[in-house]
């Protein structure tokens, strides 16, 4: 009973009766961006260059081996080829490169709004503790407010003065 269960699930679909021919796509995009690397280098200038002054050598020497009856088709066909080849490799190449990019770029973006919107929050709150050191008394401030009152105090009568200070002795005399 479990094994026919297995077999007849209803929320998945059925698998294909036919023969597919699985391909990794990312494996091919790695070996195109491989052989585009490669198509570019002077190596590979380097190694075609021998072949073909070696195959045009052999057409003009070596009359008698005569496997190109029409001198340079074959070489031209074998050229035609290569870039048949070659040049949807290095699109396919360039197309993964852009993504890369593409992603790399979204991903600056995301991280230059992020830093923008940090640097906001920053300055806000920057303003706002200006604001409030603004507001928050300093010491030349109280320096300033205990002199005009020691001046209202030396403006009093004496009567008053000595209330004062016998108050303030109180406050500053500690307790035993």
């Amino acid at each position: 009973m479990p094994e026919l269960l297995s077999r007849r699930r209803l929320d998945q679909p059925r698998q294909p009766r036919r023969l597919a021919l699985n391909v990794d796509v990312e494996a091919f995009g790695r070996f195109s961006e491989r052989l585009a690397r490669f198509l570019g280098t002077g190596k590979y200038l380097f190694w075609q260059t021998l072949v073909v002054i070696v195959w045009i050598t052999l057409n003009l020497a070596a009359v008698s081996l005569r496997w190109d009856p029409y001198p340079f088709i074959l070489l031209n066909l074998a050229f035609s080829t290569q870039a048949a080849y070659a040049a949807p490799l290095i699109l396919l190449a360039q197309n993964r490169q852009d993504d890369r990019d593409r992603v790399s770029l979204e991903e600056d973006r995301l991280r230059a709004a992020q830093t923008k919107a940090d640097t906001e929050y920053l300055a806000r709150e920057l303003a706002a503790l200006r604001l409030a050191v603004g507001e928050v008394a300093t010491r030349d401030y109280l320096r300033s407010e205990l002199d005009k009152l020691r001046e209202d105090l030396n403006g009093q009568p004496r009567s008053m003065r000595r209330a004062t200070a016998t108050a303030s002795d109180r406050r500053s005399v500690p307790e035993q």
